[in-house]
């Protein structure tokens, strides 16, 4: 069996908040008088989750916090064989919050420029929004992908049972401007909310999605339009909505040919790392090294890397396949 720890990965779904290092959470909670503690699951339900990770938010306020965590995650990315990652960060929010709308995401794309440089790893953004917060706020996340090359798209988040409709003048003003769109489906809800975030939300590609298996013509309609799906097998499980790792259903998804990648969605929270999530894979769901180099590839395919990035990964992966 292959290493895991030097295949060439491509990481889609990975939350900048929900990466910080428990020693720098200690310092910037510390710093800021915020009391809060590194806290790995299992959760409760979302609530809980939630509220932890709103105090992890609250720890990040000055552009040295952003910039420092994502310096760290392209070292801890690095460290996993990660080779591009898109990281997703909710700027909008963050800007609101301390009343400068550009500043974090700034702040951000600051500390991936650094890690890049430091640690040979290519990283991108994408912004995303919760679903309840306004319209005006998801509009702005649009502007700050226009302005800024390294973010390739913006998404919804959130609560999935709220409607995307009243977005969906902000949908089609992404795809006019050539940014990509992500969004959270069919992880918290039902089936019916991966089909409304293919159909009006023109999703490139659905954060999680498991649930498209309770209808087969919502598995139809991601099949027929190749709609990737980004799973987290980990992340469902400590949130509560998968009971086990040896029972997520990502081998169903793949048997009914849908387009599987696999990534973390909450490190810090779970403790899995992206190797660690591909060990899952074949300590706990039996696969082999031709299936596992097939979902790596997926990732890379999915991704919205520049042509010349997805050809190095693939023969890269290919690679590793063909070694003992």
């Amino acid at each position: 069996m292959r290493d895991l720890a030097t295949l060439p990965k491509a990481h889609l779904h990975v939350h900048l908040e929900s990466t910080v290092r428990p020693g720098t959470l200690v310092e910037l909670a510390d710093e800021h008088g915020v009391e809060v503690a590194p806290l790995t699951g299992p959760f409760d339900g979302f609530g809980p989750f939630a509220a932890h990770n709103g105090l992890v938010r609250d720890c990040l306020r000055r552009p040295e916090d952003f910039s420092r965590i994502a310096f760290e995650f392209c070292a801890e990315e690095a460290a996993q064989g990660t080779r591009y990652a898109e990281v997703t960060f909710t700027a909008a929010a963050h800007g609101e919050r301390l009343g400068d709308p550009d500043m974090p995401l700034e702040a951000v794309l600051s500390g991936l420029a650094a890690g890049q440089a430091a640690h040979g790893i290519e990283c991108r953004v994408i912004v995303d929004h919760p679903r309840r917060r306004s319209v005006a706020r998801f509009a702005d996340s649009l502007r700050l992908a226009v302005a800024h090359p390294m973010v390739v798209a913006i998404g919804m988040a959130g609560a999935e049972d709220y409607p995307l409709g009243p977005f969906a003048a902000v949908f089609r003003a992404a795809k006019e401007a050539g940014v990509g769109l992500v969004h959270h489906a069919g992880e918290s809800c039902g089936a019916p909310s991966v089909a409304e975030a293919v159909t009006v939300g023109l999703a490139d590609r659905i954060g999680h999605g498991f649930r498209a298996l309770e209808d087969p013509e919502v598995v139809a309609l991601l099949r027929d339009r190749a709609v990737p799906l980004e799973v987290c097998p980990s992340s469902n499980v400590a949130l509560g909505l998968v009971e086990k790792l040896s029972s997520h259903p990502l081998p169903l998804l793949m048997d009914a040919g849908l387009t599987v990648t696999l990534s973390t969605d909450i490190p810090a929270s779970t403790g899995a790392t992206l190797t660690g999530e591909y060990e899952s894979l074949r300590d706990e769901l039996g696969f082999d090294d031709d299936t596992i180099a097939e979902i790596a590839t997926n990732a890379v395919d999915a991704s919205f890397a520049a042509e010349a990035t997805k050809t190095e990964l693939r023969h890269d992966i290919a690679t590793w396949r063909a070694g003992s």
